[in-house]
């Protein structure tokens, strides 16, 4: 098929990136010199960001689509995330784009999930233009970095025709594009001409029935549920009867309310949508990510969107505390799982399965990352619920157990090589690679098995003062290397109900790390402390001073205590042991044993301890 087959010229493009390297930014430069938003007209930074969780952080979670008109050519974009965690929402991306544009940062060069999004863009035959981004920056090495991503394409066995890639430099927060670094920059001009130049039109088949695939989904109160993806083949019309071709083949019949395209930003309703475009069905239901959508006389289902397997499971529960139900305002089982199910059919990467308990499910993922992102949406929707430690998924090939191994690359001052080497060995990681530039800075690579990060990336930013950066991405399975303590101290526990006083946490603080703060309400088994021993101890947050009638020296000293780091989701979910769990609300963040009372814990030792032992 050619350009001229179309309504009007279409580029679908995908923008990939390792996190934090300005694809966002990018795209705010595209919109505003292509001519989406008028002169004069107000417009926030990042506006591609539009969850609050990515604007507080900063990175792009969910993969998200608009369009621009570049000299009467339509350019559909997609913003991918850069993140492995979710990989499942780069490979929806991609599989309604005809090429890619892969942003690199001039300073820190191709970073581990530069290598994933690469990797998958590679799989799926795309053609890429890479953009050497940020070179104002005062460390920018442009043609090292150059170099380092031919190395990169060379070592994900890109072919001929993929290695002769075109390539640009950038100042995305400025809006600029050039062909040299040292070259006058002209706005994004020579992007624009690149990305019509360079990536193919849509290769398909305007007089062949209409089918497409459905690659992501959406929600809209006036429209209710959208089907979003790329036309394959044909012309879609409102009125079309279509049918569905799920997982198992069976078709069923769907009724369209209304056909949209994207416009900017914004989706605009039309009236038939061409081969090539990405469109938007709305009022379908019981529609699912890769699911083929076709008219009634054409029953080939198209391939379906397949992701990696999750490596990583959470227990999801409903808050069985004493203080459950008194901050959220959704706290049954039904509700957590029927929430959980949504989650599900948005993001393919993600799985849920039941458990031999009725109010405990089973959700399986990418990363511990990727939980704490879920539940965070889930509290702010008024959810509470528990969470438990996330857990490695391990397979069995020939009877032997196999677990899934990370690469995992660290950027720190060279000081700190010794401490960051001591903790990974411990924890079963291998050195693979150790690269000094000479700078005070040091890159080295580990392969480490995924749970010995789980916990480790806090205790990490401990280590190098806050100024290590750590990036990994999933490498394969391999054999088990053997356990490993994942914390050397205990919990300190409360044994009892009521509101701490600072008299008792003055007095616990040569204990270990304090948790809470005066006033904090406490209930039995809730974690108010780190413990300095490996050992867990219950004690009485609560306890009052004393007060007589008589005076003495000293009894009038004021408390002062330590200052309370306060707790976060990820730090809480790294903190857990098997036995504990973090309860969360839309207000607090609280760790708890599975296991509320001291009595019941220690019975259930004892327990443990015979079955060990065959007493």
């Amino acid at each position: 098929m050619t350009q001229t087959d179309l309504q009007q010229p279409l580029r679908n493009i995908a923008i990939i990136a390792h996190v934090d390297h300005g694809k966002t930014t990018l795209v705010d430069a595209m919109f505003k010199q292509s001519g989406v938003f008028r002169e004069g007209q107000q417009m926030d930074d990042r506006i591609m960001d539009r969850m609050d969780l990515e604007r507080e952080r900063g990175i792009t979670i969910a993969a998200k689509n608009c369009a621009i008109v570049w000299q009467g050519v339509k350019i559909n974009i997609i913003d991918t995330p850069g993140h492995a965690d979710f990989g499942g929402e780069v490979e929806r991306a991609l599989s309604m784009a005809d090429g890619a544009l892969l942003l690199v940062d001039a300073s820190e060069g191709p970073l581990p999930q530069t290598r994933f999004v690469l990797k998958k863009t590679l799989e799926a035959g795309l053609k890429v233009i890479v953009v050497i981004n940020k070179i104002d920056r005062k460390d920018a090495r442009p043609p090292a970095v150059l170099d380092a991503v031919y190395d990169l394409f060379i070592d994900l066995e890109a072919n001929e025709t993929q290695l002769d890639f075109p390539y640009l430099y950038a100042i995305g927060r400025d809006g600029v594009a050039m062909a040299a670094p040292d070259a006058p920059a002209r706005g994004l001009e020579l992007l624009f001409e690149k990305i019509i130049a360079e990536i193919p039109p849509p290769a398909c088949n305007p007089e062949a029935p209409f089918q497409m695939l459905v690659s992501d989904l959406g929600y809209s109160d006036y429209l209710g549920r959208l089907a979003i993806g790329k036309v394959v083949s044909g012309v879609i019309r409102r009125r079309d009867s279509l049918i569905c071709l799920g997982e198992d083949g069976a078709p069923q019949p769907l009724k369209i309310s209304r056909l949209q395209v994207y416009e900017g930003l914004v989706l605009k309703d039309v009236t038939e949508v061409p081969a090539g475009d990405i469109v938007v069905l709305a009022g379908i239901e019981n529609v699912k990510i890769g699911d083929t959508i076709c008219t009634g006389e054409n029953h080939r289902p198209l391939k379906r969107l397949r992701v990696d397997e999750p490596t990583v499971s959470m227990r999801f529960s409903a808050n069985t505390s004493p203080f459950a139900g008194q901050e959220g305002s959704i706290v049954q089982a039904s509700k957590i799982r029927e929430r959980l199910f949504k989650e599900t059919l948005r993001n393919v990467a993600l799985q849920l399965e039941d458990t031999d308990e009725r109010d405990t499910f089973l959700v399986k993922g990418r990363g511990e990352f990727q939980m704490a992102i879920l539940i965070e949406t889930m509290r702010r929707e008024g959810f509470e619920l528990a969470a438990g430690r996330p857990e490695v998924i391990y397979k069995y090939k020939d009877g032997r157990k196999m677990e899934p191994i990370e690469h995992l690359l660290v950027d720190c001052d060279d000081r700190f090589l010794g401490v960051v080497t001591e903790k990974l060995a411990i924890r079963k990681g291998q050195m693979t690679n150790l690269v000094n530039h000479g700078t005070g800075r040091v890159r080295i690579e580990f392969s480490v098995p995924s749970r010995s990060l789980i916990g480790y990336r806090d205790e990490f930013l401990t280590d190098t003062r806050g100024t290590g950066i750590l990036n990994s991405y999933f490498s394969g399975y391999e054999l088990f290397r053997g356990e490993f303590p994942s914390r050397f101290t205990g919990s300190i526990v409360s044994d009892r109900k009521g509101k701490a006083v600072a008299y008792a946490l003055f007095n616990l603080e040569p204990r270990g790390q304090i948790f809470i703060v005066p006033g904090c309400p406490v209930y039995e088994g809730m974690i108010v402390g780190e413990h300095n021993r490996d050992s867990d101890i219950n004690v009485n947050p609560c306890k009052e001073k004393k007060l007589s009638n008589m005076r003495a020296a000293g009894k009038d000293d004021n408390v002062i205590l330590s200052p309370v780091k306060p707790m976060t989701l990820e730090r809480a979910i790294h903190f857990i042991r098997r036995d504990e769990l973090v309860e969360v609300t839309p207000h607090s963040i609280r760790l708890r044993k599975a296991v509320l009372t001291a009595q019941q814990r220690y019975q259930q030792r004892g327990a443990q301890f015979k079955q060990e032992n065959g007493a």
